[in-house]
């Protein structure tokens, strides 16, 4: 007896690529929602269920896409001449995918293609699969043009950094920053041995570079306090502030911890600020995991003030994080030229309180991990024209790997993603070290406030 029934045939469900599916919807979730890229990895339930190496491409695909975006868009703009519907934007976003797949992942070609038709399915719009195959198809089959790296830079922060670097330099730190970043850490006891053990390099002093692959808490040593992950950059600071065994030093803005820990190491009496409390938290777990203890307080470091001048002061300033774009390419489309002067008024006050915290003839260390002048330099230049008590203490060469390559012509350090080139760049970083004048000749506030427990 034959068929004779009349129903539709059933679709066949389309299967999407897992890790292709959650890095589209953490680049919506940076782009569409304007959450930062860390925080919508925590936040999504599908991600923590991939197997490790599909955690690893669902990662690095959304975070090459938002690094590349200027010159995936430039791509995408010359192969798709009419602009999709504002209710396509999906569309778009899961082409942009595709393009990065097959021009800066390479990803088999017909692996990126037929993937990315199959996203574009599983979002409801089949009509667009056609145009998505044919877009794809085409940047396989032809030699695009990829643009430049300096493309990818919101037009704000390129001309800030030409105004600053200069056009050539400019250019080698836009090319870093599209390179994956490395996985510094910084070592309590043995660099040598940690490096043997992990396949890494000493990168300098107590820091050792390895290669950036599985779970950071699965490596050896890990559970053993052995060390912990520290870009080498943001390691100088601390360095730099010389012997500090049985020093008083509070560390300001201290969360996540990786200056509080080299304090501690350092065998100084830490006191750690910091105005949130579940980061303070998080950094009380890390010292714990190291075996380093510090007192801890929440509190408000513009106002907060010790019970007695201390020794030293490290102020890690919140900042635009622009040195950082390499690790957290979401900064390229969440912050705004706008967002410099509210930091750089939170960082004036921040220096000021913390100028009044330390005793005469002791250090203030003033750091950001901003490639912003008016965060940097600009800053510490207004602190020390209103405070003739403070003075500048240079940074020699001799005193950090990169020589005087790495420090203004006023002695601070300045590092900058492009340095290390061959080693695998560095964060873009500033820090200046300050010294309060024995004999205080003006300026200054009187001390607010009780309270300093430390770590006897």
């Amino acid at each position: 007896m034959s068929d004779t029934s009349t129903s539709a045939p059933k679709t066949k469900p389309v299967r999407v690529s897992p890790a292709r599916s959650v890095a589209f919807d953490l680049l919506r979730a940076v782009l569409r929602k304007g959450t930062p890229l860390d925080e919508a990895l925590k936040a999504h339930r599908g991600f923590g269920l991939l197997p490790v190496s599909d955690r690893g491409f669902a990662r690095l695909l959304a975070a090459v896409t938002l690094r590349r975006l200027g010159q995936i868009d430039r791509i995408l703009a010359g192969r798709v001449t009419k602009p999709l519907p504002a209710r396509a934007s999906a569309v778009w976003d899961a082409l942009r995918l595709g393009v990065a797949q097959i021009c800066f992942v390479e990803t088999k070609p017909h692996a990126a293609v037929d993937t990315t038709v199959d996203l574009v399915r599983a979002r409801g719009h089949d009509s667009y699969a056609g145009l998505t195959n044919a877009v794809l198809r085409g940047l396989v089959r032809d030699n695009a043009d990829l643009g430049a790296p300096e493309d990818n830079l919101p037009d704000w922060l390129r001309a800030s950094w030409w105004a600053a670097y200069g056009a050539e330099t400019t250019a080698a730190i836009a090319a870093a920053l599209m390179r994956e970043p490395t996985l510094d850490l910084t070592v309590r006891d043995d660099p040598t041995a940690v490096a043997a053990s992990l396949g890494g390099t000493v990168l300098m002093a107590e820091s050792v570079r390895v290669p950036l692959t599985g779970n950071i808490p699965d490596l050896p040593g890990y559970d053993d306090g052995a060390w912990w992950v520290q870009d080498a950059a943001a390691a100088l600071p601390v360095r730099l502030l010389g012997d500090l065994a049985g020093r008083r030093v509070i560390d300001l803005c201290a969360a996540p911890g990786g200056k509080t820990a080299q304090l501690c190491q350092s065998g100084a009496k830490v006191l750690a600020i910091d105005r949130a409390a579940k980061r303070l938290t998080r950094l009380r777990e890390n010292l714990t995991r190291l075996g380093l203890s510090a007192a801890t307080e929440v509190a408000d470091a513009t106002t907060w003030r010790p019970k007695a001048p201390v020794d030293a002061v490290l102020l890690d300033a919140p900042c635009s994080a622009s040195g950082t774009i390499r690790r957290h390419p979401d900064i390229l489309h969440l912050k705004a030229s706008g967002d410099i002067a509210r930091l750089v008024d939170l960082q004036t006050r921040l220096l000021a309180n913390a100028a009044e915290m330390v005793k005469p003839g002791g250090q203030l260390m003033y750091c950001t991990c901003s490639l912003q002048p008016e965060e940097g330099e600009a800053r510490v230049a207004a602190f020390l024209a209103e405070r003739p008590d403070w003075r500048r203490a240079p940074i020699a060469a001799g005193e950090i790997a990169g020589g005087g390559a790495w420090l203004t012509a006023d002695g601070d350090l300045r590092t900058l993603p492009s340095h290390l080139p061959d080693a695998g760049g560095l964060d873009g970083f500033y820090a200046a070290r300050l010294t309060r004048r024995a004999a205080a000749v003006g300026g200054g506030a009187p001390l607010k406030r009780a309270r300093i427990p430390v770590n006897d």
